[in-house]
Formats: C-alpha cells, sequence, structure tokens
C-alpha cells in the first residue's frame, strides 16, 4: 500500500504538470485558430475595400494569412508542450522534400498559379476562353483557377492547363469588332444589298464612327453572295447589337425585296430510251 500511495505521489505532479501544459496547448491552440481565421476574414474585408488591391489577390491573401497565422500558433504551442522545434523543422523539410516529388504536378500548378497571378493575363471578374472553355473568372488560386461558363456551368481548371494554352481574354479592351456573314441571292444586286445594310448600321447608335464599319463581298458561295460586316462596338454593348443587328438585316432584306437564299440541288434525270 505505501509503495501504491509512493508511486501515486510521483505520478501526480507529473501529471498535474504536464496536464495544464496540453491544457494551455490546447486552449492557445483553439484561440490561436479563431484569431487567425478572423485575421483572414479582416485582411479579405480590406483588400475587398482597397483601391488599389486587385479582386484577383484578396482570395490569395487571406489564405496566406491564415497560412501564417497557423503556422505561428503551432510552433508556439509545440515549445509550450516542450517539443525541439528545430528538430522538427528538418523532419518537415525532409517530409516536403518528399511530398514535393510525389505531388509534381501540383507543384506545376503552384508554380503556374504564382505566373497567372504575376502576369494577370486575366483578372477575376474577366470574361475569357481558356482551351476552349468561355466563361467568367471567379477565383484565381495557386492551384486552381474557377470560372463559370456562359450557361453558368462552374468549371474548375488546374492553373498548369490554364498557364499552359492560349487564353483569349474578351475584357481586357473597351471595343470590339463584331463580324457578321449575311448572304443574298445571286440574282439581286449587290449595291442594292451593301447600302440597305449601311442604313441598318447608321441607325444604331452603338456602333462607333471610329474606327468606321466595313462592308464588302467575301465570297461568291455556292447558292450565295456573301458579305462580311464589320461594325465596332464597346464589348458591354457586344451581344446585344449582334443579336438586334442579325433579326433587323434579315427584316430590312425582306422590306426591300432582297433574297436569302435556300440551299438547293440541282438533279438532271438522264433518259437513255
Amino acid at each position: 500500500m505505501e509503495d501504491i500511495n509512493s508511486i501515486v505521489e510521483s505520478i501526480v505532479p507529473i501529471l498535474v504538470q504536464y496536464g495544464l501544459k496540453v491544457l494551455a496547448a490546447i486552449f492557445v491552440l483553439i484561440v490561436g485558430w479563431s484569431v487567425a481565421g478572423w485575421l483572414s476574414k479582416k485582411v479579405r474585408r480590406q483588400a475587398e475595400k482597397s483601391e488599389t488591391v486587385d479582386a484577383t489577390l484578396t482570395p490569395l491573401l487571406a489564405k496566406i494569412t491564415k497560412i501564417l497565422g497557423l503556422t505561428v500558433v503551432v510552433i508556439f504551442v509545440l515549445n509550450m508542450v516542450g517539443i525541439q522545434t528545430a528538430s522538427l523543422v528538418a523532419v518537415l523539410g525532409a517530409a516536403g522534400l518528399a511530398i514535393g516529388l510525389a505531388w509534381q504536378g501540383t507543384l506545376a500548378d503552384v508554380a503556374a498559379g504564382v505566373m497567372l497571378l504575376v502576369m494577370r493575363p486575366f483578372n477575376v471578374g474577366d470574361s475569357v476562353d481558356i482551351a476552349g472553355v468561355s466563361g467568367t473568372v471567379k477565383e484565381i488560386g495557386l492551384v486552381t483557377t474557377k470560372m463559370n461558363t456562359f450557361d453558368n456551368v462552374a468549371m474548375i481548371l488546374p492553373n498548369s492547363n490554364v498557364w499552359g494554352t492560349n487564353i483569349k481574354n474578351m475584357s481586357e479592351n473597351d471595343i470590339r469588332r463584331l463580324d457578321l456573314v449575311i448572304g443574298f441571292g445571286y440574282d439581286d444586286n449587290i449595291d442594292h444589298a451593301m447600302e440597305t445594310i449601311k442604313k441598318v448600321l447608321g441607325e444604331d447608335d452603338r456602333i462607333l464612327d471610329d474606327p468606321a464599319p466595313q462592308i464588302a463581298v467575301s465570297e461568291l458561295g455556292g447558292s450565295s453572295v456573301n458579305l462580311i460586316v464589320r461594325p465596332w462596338v464597346t464589348k458591354e454593348e457586344y451581344w446585344s447589337l449582334k443579336f438586334d443587328l442579325t433579326k433587323r438585316i434579315k427584316e430590312r432584306f425582306d422590306e426591300e425585296g432582297i433574297n436569302f437564299p435556300y440551299p438547293s440541288h440541282d438533279v438532271y434525270i438522264h433518259n437513255e430510251n
């Protein structure tokens, strides 16, 4: 009995000492986690209000703030419980090398993400075409780029695929050229058709005077004479003008008696009798 009492008396101080350290470490970890999250949200809000910080960098700055905060908290907690962080750093370095070799593809995405953030081929909110996928950019992260297609389908693209392909940014320039191909029958007068289209363009205030619109014969097709119609418009009015011009040119051609040709085939029947 005396042996048990002596053992208990020797263990209790140790349990109290390390138990208090563990409880204190858990408390610091919980508080630190909350503070890191609060700092991350604070940075995000300030970045969103700031006129000098691009919206592209806002999510990245918030994530980096939280990661740095948690790193400081973890190192502090480890020191509290008596773990030497110097040896831990060496272990983490070796583990990082092994992980880097295993995750080469992910590291390539991270490198591409850094290039996207530095070179800025597009920003959050831009309308882009990336490798044949068109939509609006929602977030540029270190590993992936998130965008919504124009029919509102969410797309997540690895950054290495984004950086390694052609990028078409439709929001970069303030004005765009609208290209329409208008065909009419061979029996109709070319000058009449061109003058009719010119009048339609002149009636629309959205079409810019400089650069001037272009109307020219582009092709003598199999069943139609094709005109290329190229007005210039602001990027915000591009699609509405495209739809309206297509409708109005068709209506004006009907009024002027200019025919839109139908696909046709000539069939010859030879009677050998």
